[in-house]
């Protein structure tokens, strides 16, 4: 191919992404023209919020590929009737992801129902730039996606639960853990969290923390690539953790400490992932409990966990949540409690 070929290529693509951006620019301005409906985050009379967590959906339109995941989304919603929804990861994957996002749009302004989104690793593998899309996103009806901006990644925001005196409850902790290492070839793998990242996280907490009278807040974390203390909750000699495990972790291969970081401020209650779509499991490292999510795509394997999301419910004033599995044909499986299941002596595990 010779240069000039190359930069004609080079130009059609320039100008495919920026019909991508201008095509989604006219689409977020055709809802925020009708729609700008935000909501705030707040326990309900009974002292419970209530979130639903959908991950790896893989929706592809172009392909027809993954677009049950819609309605298996629309069943669980149905069923559980949240306060909010978080989607961890790998979500739209394909070139232009304007049509996907059309249709969680849709559905989540049909049940009027709070939504983020975090970002997956295939988030980064096509033409749709990264940044773009978290800056979009948070324009969209009731989605509540930010970008605090001067750390690394992209959907790094904190969303507080308000109690019924309006004060601040609880807190949801939203990150990007980045796509795949930034060190190739010395360190293969996937990526990990930026010291800045958890320095804003420790900033953060501690400013909540002294607002709140020096108490930590009860916190949850969300983001897409499990840490590598993952492996150690599995292998909890003391306690077993409750679901399956049928890949290994796909953890990065560097650890720059975001686990430490949360046991030493002391206000995340546990963490929630997805991208291993084979592992459901909910266990604990130092009392922190490390959790997948359920994978929101239709598996094929035979052994592989049947399509669905979790379900976590918090509790005003309280440091525990419920949590269970409502799977695509309706059925709850792996309720648990945190931290009460896993303080006692009984053995739990699914293999």
């Amino acid at each position: 191919m010779n240069y000039k070929q190359t930069e004609i290529q080079i130009n059609m693509m320039k100008r495919k992404k920026s019909l991508y951006l201008l095509a989604f620019s006219l689409f977020v301005l055709n809802f925020c023209a009708t729609a700008q409906h935000k909501g705030i985050l707040k326990f309900n009379e009974n002292g419970e919020f209530k979130i639903a967590q959908f991950t790896d959906t893989h929706i592809n339109m172009d392909k027809n590929s993954n677009l049950y995941s819609y309605e298996i989304v629309r069943k669980v919603l149905e069923e559980e009737r949240p306060d909010f929804i978080i989607l961890t990861g790998d979500i739209i994957t394909q070139a232009n992801p304007i049509k996907g996002y059309e249709r969680f749009v849709a559905l989540f302004s049909k049940f009027e129902i709070p939504w983020a989104v975090v970002f997956g690793n295939h988030e980064s593998e096509y033409q749709f730039p990264r940044d773009s899309l978290a800056g979009l996103l948070k324009r969209l009806p009731y989605c509540l996606n930010d970008d605090v901006g001067g750390i690394a990644g992209n959907s790094n925001f904190i969303l507080p639960v308000l109690g019924r005196n309006n004060r601040i409850e609880a807190l949801l902790y939203c990150m990007d853990s980045h796509s795949v290492s930034t060190l190739q070839p010395l360190v293969d793998g996937y990526g990990w969290f930026d010291f800045s990242q958890i320095m804003w996280y420790r900033e953060k907490s501690a400013q909540y923390t002294a607002q709140n009278g020096g108490k930590p807040l009860p916190a949850l974390a969300f983001f897409h690539i499990p840490l590598p203390e993952y492996t150690d909750a599995w292998n909890n000699p003391s306690v077993r953790p409750i679901g399956v495990k049928n890949e290994d972790e796909c953890s990065p291969d560097i650890n720059t400490g975001m686990f430490s970081a949360m046991l030493e401020c002391g206000d995340v209650m546990g963490t929630f992932v997805g991208h291993d779509h084979i592992n459901d499991y909910i266990g604990t490292h130092y009392n922190i409990a490390l959790a997948y999510g359920r994978v929101t795509k239709v598996m094929k394997g035979e052994d592989d966990p049947l399509a669905g999301g979790r379900i976590i419910v918090l509790k005003e004033g309280q440091r525990e949540f419920d949590t269970w599995i409502r799977d695509m044909n309706g059925a709850q499986v792996l309720q648990c409690n945190w931290p009460g299941t896993f303080s006692s002596e009984e053995k739990h595990v699914n293999r």
